[in-house]
């Protein structure tokens, strides 16, 4: 893949998370949320630009999200890691599982830290909309965009 090609890739999923996430702002921020864009967690699966591009767009809507530097930074960071790992992962079952663990754990603490929320239950909250969106919402889509591959990601 050329080196632009790659970062139109990762521009336009950063673009495609940033306006998933705030068109639906109400429930992609908070204690209780199903991040709808963390469905496109499925796609390092496909590209190596989704990579930077789903860490650009979890910026782009953590600074929108009000929740404070450190959700921008550590939230950001997250996703980036999740990314990362679910590009290794073995299995293709097993892509969306990164970003459920990673972001139930860092957003949990988070959360707590900069709203004073319960930790264990925030970590559950969360772990259950990462659930929702990643295995709900982003294996389907994984499926679907499996059979058009050399299509889109080529």
């Amino acid at each position: 893949m050329s080196k632009i090609k790659y970062l139109v890739h990762a521009a336009i999923i950063a673009a495609i998370y940033v306006v998933i996430t705030i068109i639906f702002a109400p429930i992609s921020y908070g204690q209780i949320q199903v991040r709808i864009s963390e469905a496109l967690t499925v796609l390092p699966y496909f590209t190596p630009a989704a990579i930077p591009g789903l860490f650009i767009g979890c910026l782009i809507a953590n600074i929108y999200g009000g929740t404070g530097i450190i959700d921008i930074v550590f939230g950001s960071l997250a996703t980036l890691i999740a990314a990362f790992l679910s590009s290794k992962m073995p299995k293709k079952y097993l892509v969306p599982l990164p970003p459920i663990v990673i972001n139930a754990v860092v957003i949990g603490l988070i959360l707590n830290y900069a709203l004073g929320v319960p930790i264990l239950i925030t970590m559950v909250w969360v772990g259950l909309g990462q659930l929702i969106s990643c295995y709900g919402i982003g294996y389907p889509l994984m499926l679907i965009l499996e059979k058009y591959e050399n299509k889109i990601f080529n």
